[in-house]
């Protein structure tokens, strides 16, 4: 028998939970500390965006302010990079680092960077596996054990923490990326280059995070549903 509210490993989700908090308090205190220290460039990050972009041989890619803290993003459907407030008109060195990785993402883009096509490909998939999953476990179990809609659901729900997977190599080569464009194009000196790899390294211990806590429900309710079928 299994019993609905007795969840045994419920502590894999406070684990995930935990990791994530402390990965975002993390990059957000960090780039709070490096927003501090003005690059001897002054080049904001749009202005760094731009000139990493020419020297990569990209002309086609829009450059946009968004509304927002650390929001930024490229997306590869509309070839537009758009920066946050405090990325856009800063010329932190924190700045320029976040806006040189999102530029490392157009090079990728460019590039046919297969993580990064794998990761489009699965958006969908992601966001159909994420939205229906639990639901789909829900029903299942509520049906009387139903263990096709159990095992769908888990799927769609596997299909999603792989999205997660895929996009750490993806965040990964983006700064390496950067950080090759911005010693190239003598954009920040070695010290500011070492401060602004501590943003990137605390950035990408975000989607580090996110993807282990992805990993442990997904453990979580293979390993919960199995010990159901067990019992039955």
């Amino acid at each position: 028998m299994f019993f609905p509210y007795y969840d045994p490993y419920y502590y894999l989700i406070i684990i995930g939970i935990l990791l994530s908090l402390a990965a975002s308090a993390r990059v957000k205190s960090t780039f709070a500390k490096y927003s501090r220290v003005r690059s001897m460039s002054g080049m904001t990050g749009a202005q760094v965006a731009e000139r990493i972009l020419r020297n990569a041989g990209i002309y086609d890619v829009q450059i946009e302010r968004v509304s927002g803290n650390l929001s930024d993003h490229y997306d590869p459907r509309t070839k537009v990079l758009r920066l946050s407030d405090s990325v856009y008109g800063q010329s932190s060195v924190a700045a320029i680092g976040v806006a040189a990785h999102e530029c490392g993402h157009a090079i990728q883009h460019q590039n046919s960077y297969i993580p990064l096509t794998l990761r489009s490909a699965l958006v969908p998939v992601a966001n159909f596996g994420s939205s229906l999953s639990l639901p789909l476990i829900i029903i299942g179990f509520s049906m009387g054990y139903v263990e096709f809609l159990i095992d769908l659901g888990i799927l769609l729900f596997g299909a999603a923490v792989l999205f997660q997977i895929i996009t750490l190599p993806v965040e990964f080569n983006a700064s390496r990326r950067a950080v090759i464009k911005l010693g190239e194009t003598g954009i920040l000196m070695n010290d500011e280059l070492r401060l602004s790899k501590k943003v990137l390294n605390a950035a990408a211990l975000t989607y580090v995070a996110a993807a282990a806590a992805s990993i442990l429900q997904l453990l979580r309710l293979i390993l919960l549903f199995r010990g159901g079928r067990n019992r039955d």
